[in-house]
């Protein structure tokens, strides 16, 4: 489904240049920071940023297209195994909200099972299909038990890690990863981010695997710490 305007607030995708293009989407964190997974930024040397908008292609007076002056990998990420996936980017310069241009919660709690999630990208929208969605999409989602979570990907599941998944077999795909989990219950005030896209399943996007994410409650120290240097 197509996006609702206080998810686009907030949502912004950029390209990381390594041998080859890479998409990943992100969150605005302040004026300075984007919250993104930590594979997006892994050995990465340039990042195109561009916020405002729902629409990856296409005339939009509200689109900004920001440059980049580093980015910051969580000193434990390993991309094997994908624990400790999350990165900040810095902007080169602060950014000025806007009414399309506002930053992102962060929890006061971890998200349990069984709660109402969204999901949101601008990913592939089937597996038979390897374009990129023009409109920003998002989904809702269940949270899983890390437990139940365990039961498709084994042990690789950490308490660092937050699993969800939909009634129709709705989750992230190629193309999603580094957009925001969101509670629903903060949809329409200002949104919280309760995880970071980070991996689907090796079986695609179309099948009743969940999707996994990196759990932000765990990361806020690391976060502000960053960001605060």
């Amino acid at each position: 489904m197509n996006s609702t305007s206080n998810v686009l607030l907030l949502l912004l995708h950029f390209l990381s240049v390594l041998t080859i293009k890479f998409f990943c989407g992100g969150t605005l964190y302040n004026q300075e920071w984007v919250l993104t997974s930590g594979h997006c930024v892994y050995n990465a040397i340039l990042f195109t940023i561009q916020l405002g908008s729902a629409k990856l292609e296409g005339e939009d007076p509200s689109r900004e297209t920001v440059a980049t002056s580093e980015y910051i990998i969580h000193p434990d990420f390993n991309p094997n195994t994908i624990t400790n996936d999350i990165g900040l980017i810095k902007f080169r310069m602060p950014i000025q909200y806007t009414d399309y241009i506002r930053p992102i919660n962060l929890p006061i709690r971890a998200t349990q099972e069984s709660e109402l999630v969204i999901s949101t990208g601008w990913g592939q929208t089937s597996d038979t299909d390897a374009q990129l969605s023009n409109v920003l999409q998002n989904v809702v989602l269940t949270s899983l038990s890390n437990e139940e979570c365990r039961t498709v990907y084994g042990n690789q599941i950490t308490e660092t890690m937050i699993c969800a998944a939909g009634n129709y077999n709705e989750g992230i795909c190629i193309g999603d990863t580094g957009s925001p989990l969101i509670d629903h219950q903060t949809l329409w005030g200002t949104p919280t981010i309760v995880g970071i896209s980070s991996f689907m399943s090796a079986n695609g996007c179309e099948n009743t695997d969940p999707s996994g994410y990196t759990r932000t409650y765990y990361y806020i120290d690391w976060i502000k710490n960053v960001t605060a240097s």
